[in-house]
């Protein structure tokens, strides 16, 4: 009888200390939103605060500015990026943007939200903002 009791407690004390028991499961991760800066091709800006982007395999963002940056709005600007070595980027800090002018001034523009477009927000994108 004192056996059977104590391979009830331990059996009880077992499964109560499990984590799996009471926890339910986890999510799995979202997929990836991360790019390599060699499958960025195109950008057109809608306004002097978003930015969109083109990569391979017709996948699109949206880069949502901190500031106004009117040299986007110039005819014949051109946007500069580094990454400073990063082999990956994943979000709003990995980007490193000027614009230039033709005149050649460059101003810096901070990117504070990077977002993956699905096909129908690319879609979406008026045609003469479509890169």
């Amino acid at each position: 009888m004192l056996r059977n009791c104590a391979m009830l407690l331990t059996a009880a004390f077992v499964s109560a200390g499990s984590p799996a028991a009471d926890t339910p499961p986890v999510p799995a991760p979202k997929s990836s939103t991360c790019f390599r800066p060699d499958e960025f091709q195109s950008w057109k800006a809608p306004n002097a605060t978003t930015i969109y982007i083109r990569l391979t395999h017709k996948r699109y963002y949206r880069l949502d500015l901190a500031g106004i940056c009117p040299e986007l709005l110039q005819p014949d600007s051109h946007l500069i990026t580094r990454f400073g070595g990063a082999d990956m980027v994943c979000g709003a800090l990995d980007w490193n943007i000027k614009v230039s002018e033709p005149l050649g001034f460059a101003q810096a523009c901070i990117v504070k939200a990077m977002t993956a477009l699905s096909a129908a927000e690319a879609t979406a994108i008026p045609k003469e903002f479509r890169p």
